[in-house]
């Protein structure tokens, strides 16, 4: 039983958010590309910065915080959303007669789920934000030759690490304060409302403390 429903978070957490994701990240990729092929104008700096500074920026902070946000956006209301629902038509009570230990079977899957999934999301948003990049600097003048020797120049292999570390946090923030909200909601539909709201903007606002954070611990 604990099986499935981690199963099928996993699914509507990661597939679903797939499609959003992907787009955000070539836009984001490619906005980046074009605004700093913008700055390199009348300046002596070589173009194959472009490619250095579209890889660094996507993996140390638009990839996991951009994604996180809009996941936060999304996932997090859908949680508090399903989780009222089920608060104020008393199915959390129905499960609770039958013996049902409501906070590991509707908690627990929606958290490791998250856990497991978003920092796959992450990697792929980061790795779609280069390729926009890419696109948008074609598109501009500049040669693949020369993106890529700026993608390839002074690699540091913690960023991933970071970017990582960063996804995880996020996923826990996002989905537990969603959790919460829509577990202990009151007041009707109109507590459901006001709860998604509240997980949205606490996950949000928490997404950014901790971006914070965790760049001051570990640059």
């Amino acid at each position: 039983m604990y099986w499935r429903e981690l199963m099928r978070q996993m699914y509507e957490i990661g597939v679903g958010s797939l499609t959003i994701v992907a787009v955000i990240s070539i836009f984001i990729g490619a906005v980046t590309a074009v605004q700093f092929a913008y700055q390199l104008q009348d300046s002596f700096v070589p173009q194959y910065y472009i490619g250095f500074i579209v890889r660094s920026s996507m993996l140390i902070e638009l990839a996991p915080t951009f994604s996180c946000l809009v996941l936060a956006g999304k996932v997090g209301s859908n949680i508090a959303s399903e989780l009222g629902s089920m608060r104020i038509t008393e199915q959390i009570d129905a499960l609770q007669i039958m013996g049902v230990n409501t906070t590991s079977y509707l908690v627990a899957p929606k958290i490791l789920a998250s856990i497991i999934v978003i920092p796959l999301l992450i990697i792929i948003s980061a790795a779609l934000g280069m390729l926009g990049g890419l696109l948008a600097s074609l598109a501009n003048g500049v040669t693949f030759t020369v993106f890529m020797k700026g993608m390839m120049s002074w690699f540091d292999p913690f960023n991933v690490v970071m970017m990582l570390v960063k996804a995880t946090v996020f996923a826990f923030l996002l989905t537990s304060v969603a959790c919460y909200h829509g577990f202990f909601v009151e007041g009707g539909s109109l507590g459901v409302g006001k709860a998604s709201t509240r997980a949205v903007v606490q996950g949000s606002i928490l997404i950014l403390v901790a971006d914070y954070v965790i760049a001051q611990l570990m640059t």
